[in-house]
C-alpha cells in the first residue's frame, strides 16, 4: 500500500486545487525563459535580415542596432571595390508608427536598394517590391494584409508583399521600403518646420545612410575586410558575428537580467508554496504518523511519505504547467521559443525545489511522539 497515494486520495479536492495553483505559477517562469529566449532571437532575426558578412558603420560607433550611425550613401561604392567583397548595399533603420484602418501600427523600417543586398530574402506571400516609390513589404504579424494600403508619414503605402518572422528586438513588425522613401520618411518635415528648413536652404539630406552591408566572396575573412576599412578614419566595420555579439551584450542584456531576477524570484516563491503545503499537509496527518510510529513504521517509510507527495506536487504542477504554456504560447504579444532543454532544465530544478522543500514536513513529522496516537 503507498501511504501517499492513498492520503492524496482522501484530500484529492485540496491536492488538485494545489497543483492548479501550483501550475500556474511555473507555467508562467516557463513562460519567462521562453520570452527571453524569443528576445534573443528577434534580436539576432534583426542583424541578420541583410544576410551579410560584413557592416560598414559611422567611424567610432558600434553600428546602427547599438547607436546613432549616419555615413554617406556613395560609402558603398568604396566598399564594394574592396578585394574579397563580392557585393554590397546600404541600409537605412528607423521606427516609424503607420495608420492602418483608424488604429496605429509601429514598424521598424528598413530602406534598401532595389535588385542589391538587404531586402527581404524570402516572402510568405506576394511580391517583392518593383516600383521606386509607395511600396511596401511587411511582416504577417502587422496584421495588414496583402494589397491594403498603409499611411506613413505624409504618404501612403501599398502592401505588395509579406514576410514571416520578421520583427526587430522590441517585437515590432519590420517593414520594408526603397531607399528613396524610407530617406524621405526618416528625414521629412511637416507644415512650418519644412519651410523653415527650406527659407534656410538645408532641404532633407538624402544621401546619407545608416550602415553599408557587404557579402564576401567565399574562403575571405570578414575581419581582415573589416581591418582595411578601419583604416579610414571617418568609417569603422563590425563583422556579422560581431554585430551578433553586440546586440546580445549590450541591447538584450538588460532584458536577460530582469527577466532572470523574475525567473529567480517566481522559483523562489515555488519553494516556500511547496514547503508551505507540504508542511500544512503533514500538520494535518500528525494523528496518522503518530499511529505509524506506534505500530513500529521506521522513519524511511514516514520520510517517502512526505517526500514523495511534495515531488508528485511539484511534477503534476510543472506537468500541467508546461502544457498550459505550450498551447498558449502563440497568444504571447511577444514570440515565446519553449525549448526541450530549457523545459527539462526546469524540471530538474522543481524537482530540486520539491526535495528542499520538503524538508520542513520531514523534520516535523519525525518529531511527532507516538503517544499523540492514543490522545482524546
Amino acid at each position: 500500500m503507498n501511504l501517499a497515494l492513498r492520503d492524496i486520495r482522501h484530500r484529492l479536492g485540496r491536492f488538485v486545487l494545489t497543483c492548479v495553483g501550483l501550475a500556474l505559477l511555473l507555467g508562467v517562469v516557463l513562460s519567462m525563459i521562453g520570452i527571453y529566449r524569443g528576445i534573443v532571437a528577434d534580436a539576432l532575426q534583426l542583424v541578420r535580415l541583410a544576410d551579410a558578412d560584413l557592416w560598414v558603420v559611422e567611424g567610432g560607433t558600434q553600428g546602427p542596432f547599438a547607436e546613432s550611425s549616419r555615413i554617406p550613401k556613395d560609402a558603398r561604392e568604396t566598399v564594394a571595390r574592396l578585394d574579397g567583397v563580392a557585393e554590397a548595399g546600404v541600409l537605412t533603420f528607423q521606427t516609424a508608427e503607420a495608420s492602418y484602418r483608424q488604429r496605429k501600427i509601429r514598424l521598424y523600417v528598413v530602406g534598401y536598394e532595389i535588385g542589391r543586398l538587404g531586402g527581404p530574402a524570402q516572402l510568405a506571400a506576394g511580391r517583392a517590391i518593383a516600383r521606386s516609390h509607395y511600396e511596401m513589404v511587411v511582416d504577417i504579424r502587422s496584421g495588414i494584409p496583402l494589397g491594403e494600403t498603409v499611411r506613413l508619414g505624409t504618404k501612403t503605402f501599398t502592401v505588395v508583399g509579406l514576410t514571416r518572422g520578421r520583427v526587430d528586438s522590441g517585437g515590432n513588425p519590420v517593414a520594408y521600403l526603397t531607399l528613396k522613401d524610407a530617406q524621405e520618411l526618416q528625414f521629412e518635415l511637416d507644415g512650418a518646420a519644412a519651410r523653415n528648413q527650406a527659407a534656410r536652404g538645408q532641404g532633407a539630406n538624402l544621401n546619407q545612410v545608416n550602415a553599408v552591408v557587404a557579402r564576401l566572396h567565399p574562403g575571405v575573412a570578414a575581419e581582415s575586410v573589416a581591418q582595411t576599412v578601419r583604416r579610414w578614419k571617418h568609417l569603422g566595420a563590425v563583422t556579422q558575428q560581431g554585430q551578433e555579439n553586440l546586440l546580445v551584450s549590450s541591447v538584450v542584456d538588460r532584458a536577460r537580467k530582469q527577466i532572470g531576477m523574475f525567473t529567480a524570484t517566481l522559483l523562489l516563491v515555488s519553494a516556500v508554496v511547496i514547503a508551505l503545503i507540504i508542511y500544512t499537509m503533514t500538520m494535518d496527518k500528525m494523528r496518522e504518523i503518530a499511529t505509524l510510529k506506534l505500530i513500529g513504521a521506521p522513519d524511511r517509510t514516514i520520510i517517502g511519505l512526505i517526500v514523495q507527495q511534495s515531488l508528485a506536487l511539484g511534477g503534476i504542477g510543472f506537468a500541467f504547467g508546461a502544457v498550459l504554456i505550450f498551447l498558449g504560447a502563440d497568444f504571447f504579444p511577444r514570440r515565446v521559443i519553449l525549448l526541450p532543454g530549457d523545459a527539462a532544465a526546469l524540471g530538474a530544478v522543481v524537482i530540486a525545489v520539491c526535495l528542499l522543500a520538503s524538508l520542513m514536513g520531514v523534520r516535523y513529522a519525525l518529531k511527532v511522539d507516538p503517544a499523540q496516537a492514543l490522545g482524546g
